[in-house]
């Protein structure tokens, strides 16, 4: 009986050379599309250049889009209602859509410090925690305002 293995031919692939070719090939074909897609993105990028300095130039100044008005806080430091032993520090500054009286502004921080100081640490864990307490926040400042505050942005928050 005759080998099953003699009566097959052996099987030849494609030459070293052929394989080598190949990868040459689509080497320079990565090359070239990563290059033209970044040609493309930095002509793209230059445009938006301008209106981001004009959006920090009105930040500075404490005026954004449509009237509206920045106003940072003082940083809130107290300690939270359970554990006692946890420290929270808050950087937020107030969205308005007119600029309001500094008694407001002081009323409102007085506001949001006080309800710091009775929020849980279980109750700002996680992601979902944290945007709880940003809606918070906003609420208690837009009833604080009656209204004129239209969104509180944290800045900094910082537990220790």
């Amino acid at each position: 009986m005759a080998s099953v293995d003699e009566a097959q031919p052996p099987k030849t692939g494609p030459s070293l050379v052929v394989q080598l070719a190949m990868l040459a090939a689509m080497t320079v074909a990565a090359l070239g599309a990563g290059w033209l897609s970044g040609s493309y993105l930095k002509r793209t990028e230059a445009p938006a250049k301008p209106a981001a300095a004009k959006a920090e130039t009105a930040e500075k100044s404490g005026v954004i889009a449509d009237g509206m008005t920045l106003v940072d806080l003082q940083p809130i430091t107290t300690n939270l209602a359970a554990p006692n032993d946890v420290w929270v520090r808050l950087d937020a500054s107030l969205v308005l859509d007119e600029p309001q009286p500094e008694q407001i502004v002081q009323a409102i921080h007085q506001d949001l410090l006080a309800f710091i100081r009775t929020v849980k640490l279980h109750q700002v864990e996680g992601a979902s925690g944290y945007q709880h307490l940003r809606a918070d926040l906003k609420e208690r400042a837009q009833i604080r305002s009656e209204g004129h505050v239209k969104d509180v942005l944290i800045r900094t928050l910082v537990f220790e």
